[in-house]
């Protein structure tokens, strides 16, 4: 990715850490990638909630009730599964082959 990128200190749970270093150490991309790509995915599930362009119409639920997403609000984003999204792989398949 050539994009510029900024430091940011984040804190995971040393079953998170082990894991990840597993899996840098199988595919050789690191984690900082795999990071970037699960922050990916919670901010496109999350997309509706930010500032943008509304839709000329409603796509989802009625006028009355909340947005899908805002309705399990208390759930914690493990329990949801995550999407399969093509965008992620091809930094990740590009990555693999480095060493």
């Amino acid at each position: 990715m050539s994009r510029k990128k900024i430091s940011t200190t984040i804190y995971v749970t040393p079953e998170q850490s082990e894991r990840l270093r597993l899996l840098h150490e199988r595919t050789k991309v690191p984690v900082a990638v795999y990071i970037r790509e699960g922050i990916d995915l919670v901010l496109r599930q999350y997309d509706h909630l930010l500032p943008g362009q509304l839709p000329l119409a409603a796509s989802h639920g009625d006028a009355n009730g909340p947005p899908p997403a805002l309705a399990g609000r208390g759930q914690h984003l493990e329990a949801q599964p995550p999407p399969s999204t093509p965008e992620a792989k091809p930094e990740r398949a590009a990555g693999a082959g480095k060493g």
